[in-house]
């Protein structure tokens, strides 16, 4: 495997107040890490500075961020416009964010395929049947004749990982991917995000408030508190034998079927140290 992604010491924010400091972390192909921390830790601070998305991108204040070992800040924006969609690819928390209701499936996607690909519609069209049923998305004419707002939110949230993939991106930053879903839904996605990782040997980032999924889809972990990592490596190490303070509060934050009512630390338990 080869590095794919390395964040060096990166501080980022808004209106030049950082809200995230002295990231670092690395990822390699065909590698999943997963990103976890309570709501306003920095995760999808930290998503944005990534994606460079146009409106959602965080200012880089410090570090960097090197794709395939170049600096973004040394990409032209045409550079980045290609790699948007064809080598990094996004998966928002709700479909509604990837998908236009107000136009049907097959023209958002032979759109994605046009702006980066020269391909043939009998190509295009095989290309995409592969992948729906890659996501278990049978029924594809009716799929692809549908508006967003008339498949139901798992079904949509597929589609929208159905796009992501569907050029196979070197790399695929997912916000939440699965919170949005139904506890069922939500097995199914991870379990084909997994298999298309496998398929495609595509590196991931998902960030998620939830220890089970991070649990599930990850090889690396790296657990967030207040804009810094506090805590990264392996994921068995670190959900079997923390470090951290607020990553030992998070796992015991876990609810456990017969068990005592779950309790977290306070934020002077954690930042001395004290468990």
């Amino acid at each position: 495997m080869s590095e794919i992604l390395k964040v060096s010491n990166l501080s980022a924010g808004y209106d030049g107040k950082p809200i995230i400091q002295d990231i670092n972390f690395s990822l390699e192909t065909n590698e999943i890490l997963g990103i976890v921390g309570e709501s306003g830790s920095g995760k999808t601070t930290l998503l944005k500075a990534i994606a460079q998305l146009q409106g959602l991108n965080a200012e880089i204040m410090n570090g960097g961020i090197f794709f395939g070992g170049k600096d973004f800040k040394d990409f032209s924006e045409e550079e980045m416009q290609r790699m948007r969609g064809g080598e990094i690819a996004m998966i928002f928390q709700n479909p509604e964010a990837s998908l236009n209701p107000s136009r049907k499936i097959s023209t958002q996607i032979y759109e994605t395929i046009d702006a980066h690909r020269n391909m043939e519609r009998t190509e295009a069209y095989e290309l995409i049947k592969s992948i729906f049923l890659s996501v278990g998305l049978k029924d594809v004419d009716r799929i692809m004749q549908s508006y967003p707002f008339e498949l139901s939110g798992g079904m949509a949230q597929r589609v929208a990982v159905a796009m992501a993939v569907l050029l196979k991106p070197k790399l695929i930053l997912a916000d939440e991917p699965t919170s949005a879903l139904d506890t069922t839904v939500q097995k199914q996605v991870i379990e084909e995000l997994m298999i298309l990782r496998d398929k495609f040997e595509t590196a991931m980032v998902v960030i998620t408030h939830n220890i089970g999924v991070v649990g599930k889809i990850s090889d690396t972990i790296a657990v967030m508190y207040k804009g810094r990592i506090v805590e990264y490596g392996p994921k068995n190490e670190v959900l079997s034998c923390p470090k951290h303070p607020y990553t030992k509060s998070l796992l015991r934050a876990v609810p456990k079927i017969g068990g005592a009512r779950p309790s977290c630390l306070s934020e002077a338990e954690i930042e001395g140290g004290l468990i």
